[in-house]
């Protein structure tokens, strides 16, 4: 029986042993197909940050990058540039077995399982290997709860890890991924930033007492406000030290006497390292002001942007950081920034963005995204880079230049009378540009004096007259959209871009007809110096926008614009004139004053400024972008420019200059011509399908009603006849006729085979009859938002 007994109790323990085996078993499969990759350690991000340096060298702050919401400070440093103090006292302190085990500490386990027997909380016993598990691999499982199983996969990970990586290796990661504190704007992850937010130094520069100080605060942060408290901590671990042969007595006496300070204390030390007393008198002093506090942060914006475009977010926030070095003038930055906090007069409740750029570069030097108002930071939206706006009549002198680039000069004269143009979307089906506030000449001018008074009649005839699609193509050249849909109120700043971007469109006035997009960064290198980007290895191109000629012509009205008028006569831009600096340029106001501008360049750089509101909408009084945006814009040139010795502007060969026509308009004024010996360097030829020029018949039917002697018909685009019922919708097109010419749109009474081929370009100009516009042979689009009135 006894026999039986011992086979009975056998048989359940093998069975017990057999359950706990398959239950164990299928635990194991879990956590196994659980684990993350340990491999993931050797590319694992640990959040470095990014330098930013302005183009002297100077720092502007660093891209720091998060953890979740929170902003964290870490850069990346290997064990090398380590102090060997502060290797030695982590290990004396936090795992003085660390080279010989294999990840975990049987010492530090059994001390935890008789601490639980005894009824005690488990503390201590984690291996630098587990830590550095439980602060990178198993980061989140121990930010969302405790648990057995978590523990069980830090120790799994952690036997992987020995195995994979090397002591030092480990060593390294774990210096650079431990939590040292609050600091202020970021959190303080990893030595370097500890040794920068306690001390200000470099981790290699760390002593001995700083080093023990430092690593005391490893399991408690918040020891930092407690200093009594910590003293004899230090005292314990470099007794340590000295027993595990890290240091000689003589260098732990020295280290306990050093006058140590860590910031925003006030201690004072007996001669033998006693305490006498500790005062905190600044809470924020450990605070990285100097690596969080960003100069320029809409600038840094920007940059930001474009590092991680080029490079990803991998690239510039792990492997230690990138070295940037940008484009921003301090200088230029400052006068910016001085010209917006100073800035008056502007409507309420708006705000503004300006920007200052090197014409031949566009290498942006210097940018606000906002008022600034006092020492106050500024939100984050950028009206500078990321506000599309309405351009008004800014948009103006790149449509004259571009009837410029056509053959046409400044003494071409159009009417400022009245004109309606057919319009599907608009009112009555018409579309009827008006000039500010309705005033109009009844006259014939120059487009010179036209663009001196930003006159919107004399403006959307000779876009009528140039074709729509060849200004279009110009500024699909220049980068800035097109917004078909609005028809010839384009002509009028119906488009929406940023001040940037027009300043860079502004920039082949004065370099000679070349574009370049808007630039922020020259170099880039990694924390180590490998070069990643350098711009004088760039092989992009600029784009050539004008002839050097051309360009210069356009340069010269709008030079026109600022000059040719004071303000008492009734300039637009005179009050952006500043010393003896050649300046030009151009206002611009879009419908119920809602955006502000000027845009306008010097010899050396060229700059914009918008004001308006950011959420949109306009204003009930009328607010002059002249008196407004020109004294900002002319602050933060002269401010700029300061120092700096005038200079003209570069004319090329092939200009000749002309007394201006009307003297009783523009009294004394110059105009610069093309030589005709340069005739070829007027070079823009007009859209294939844009129609001719045409010569505007009088207007004498009644203002907002189509000319009685037309009629619009449907027309085939692909015989240039009247449609018929065998037409395809898609080449139906609707035309206004002049009656007396509809016999010669009569169908062919013989039509030949439609073949799949472009349409004659003659045909499409004998759509044309003479007396008609452009916009009777360009589809009529929907106008959404077609000013009925542009502002100078």
């Amino acid at each position: 029986m006894f026999l039986r007994f011992l086979k009975l109790t056998g048989s359940l323990l093998l069975a017990g042993g057999v359950a706990a085996a398959g239950v164990g078993a299928t635990y194991v499969t879990k956590w196994t197909r659980e684990l993350p990759d340990y491999r993931e350690l050797d590319t694992l991000s640990l959040g470095a940050e990014t330098r930013v340096f302005a183009r002297d060298g100077t720092p502007l702050g660093s891209l720091i990058p998060k953890i979740g919401e929170q902003a964290i400070s870490r850069t990346l440093v290997r064990l090398d540039e380590i102090s060997p103090f502060m290797t030695a006292a982590l290990i004396a302190n936090e795992d003085r077995r660390f080279f010989e085990h294999y990840g975990l500490d049987p010492y530090g386990i059994g001390r935890q399982f008789q601490r639980l027997a005894q009824g005690e909380e488990a503390q201590g016993g984690s291996t630098l290997t587990n830590q550095l598990i439980k602060n990178t691999l198993l980061y989140d499982e121990y930010k969302a709860a405790r648990t057995p199983d978590r523990k069980i996969k830090e120790w799994l990970l952690s036997v992987q890890v020995e195995r994979a990586f090397t002591k030092e290796e480990i060593l390294r990661n774990y210096l650079n991924a431990i939590y040292w504190g609050d600091g202020g704007p970021v959190e303080l992850y990893g030595i370097y930033s500890a040794a920068q937010a306690y001390f200000g130094k470099t981790p290699k520069q760390l002593s001995l007492a700083e080093s023990a100080y430092l690593t005391v605060l490893v399991p408690s942060a918040g020891r930092y406000f407690n200093y009594e408290a910590t003293r004899p901590l230090m005292k314990v671990l470099l007794d340590r030290m000295v027993e595990d042969k890290w240091v000689t007595r003589a260098q732990a006496d020295a280290a306990w006497k050093e006058d140590l300070q860590p910031r925003g204390w006030q201690i004072r030390y007996e001669p033998d390292g006693t305490l006498k007393s500790a005062q905190l008198v600044d809470r924020t002093a450990k605070e990285l002001k100097a690596v969080t506090s960003t100069r320029a942060p809409h600038f840094m914006g920007q940059v930001e942007g474009e590092l991680l475009r080029r490079f990803g977010r991998e690239k510039v926030y792990g492997s230690g950081g990138l070295r940037v070095y940008t484009t921003l003038d301090p200088k230029v930055q400052t006068g910016v920034e001085t010209a917006s906090r100073e800035a008056t007069g502007l409507p309420p409740g708006a705000t503004l963005g300006a920007v200052v750029i090197d014409p031949y570069t566009s290498e942006v030097l210097g940018m606000v995204g906002q008022k600034l108002r006092g020492a106050a930071p500024p939100d984050d939206w950028n009206n500078a880079a990321q506000g599309q706006r309405q351009i008004g009549s800014t948009i103006k002198p790149l449509l004259y230049t571009t009837a410029l680039s056509t053959g046409l000069d400044q003494t071409h004269r159009e009417d400022d009378k009245p004109v309606s143009f057919p319009c599907e979307g608009c009112k009555n089906g018409v579309y009827e540009p008006k000039n500010f506030e309705g005033a109009t000449t009844y006259r014939s001018m120059t487009i010179r004096e036209a663009l001196d008074r930003s006159l919107n009649l004399v403006t959307v005839r000779l876009a009528d007259r140039i074709g729509l699609q060849t200004f279009f193509s110009k500024l699909r050249a220049l980068d800035i959209p097109t917004n078909d849909g609005t028809g010839l109120a384009a002509a009028l700043g119906a488009v929406e871009t940023t001040p940037v971007k027009m300043a860079a469109a502004y920039a082949p006035f004065v370099n000679g007809g070349l574009y370049r997009s808007p630039r922020y960064v020259t170099r880039v290198t990694t924390a180590r110096g490998e070069v990643l980007y350098d711009v004088a290895n760039e092989v992009t191109k600029p784009r050539r926008v004008w002839t050097p000629q051309v360009a210069f012509l356009g340069l010269d009205m709008i030079r026109g614009v600022v000059n040719d008028w004071t303000t008492a006569q009734g300039g637009l831009a005179a009050q952006a004139k500043f010393g003896e600096w050649p300046v030009a340029g151009k206002t611009g106001t879009s419908n119920e004053v809602k955006d502000l501008w000027f845009v306008g360049t010097t010899p050396l750089y060229t700059g914009a400024v918008w004001v308006g509101k950011q959420q949109g909408g306009g204003n009930p009084d009328y607010y002059y972008s002249g008196v407004v945006n020109g004294p900002i814009w002319r602050r933060m040139m002269e401010l700029a420019h300061s120092g700096k010795t005038p200079t003209k502007f570069v004319e090329p060969p092939g200009i000749v200059y002309a007394d201006a026509p009307d003297p009783g308009y523009l009294p004394g004024v110059k105009v610069a011509l093309l030589d005709p010996r340069y005739r070829d360097r007027a070079n823009t030829l007009t859209e294939e399908d844009t129609p001719p020029p045409v010569v505007y018949r009088e207007i004498s039917w009644a203002p907002g009603t189509p000319d009685p002697r037309t009629r619009v018909v449907n027309l085939d685009r692909t015989t240039g006849r009247l449609a018929t019922e065998f037409t395809p919708p898609e080449n139906v097109v609707p035309r206004r006729i002049a009656i007396d010419d509809l016999p010669g749109y009569a169908p062919d009474p013989n039509p030949q085979p439609l073949r799949d081929e472009k349409p004659d370009p003659q045909a499409i100009k004998a759509i044309r009859s003479p007396g008609m516009t452009a916009a009777d042979t360009t589809p009529p689009k929907a106008q959404p938002k077609a000013p009925e009135q542009s502002a100078p």
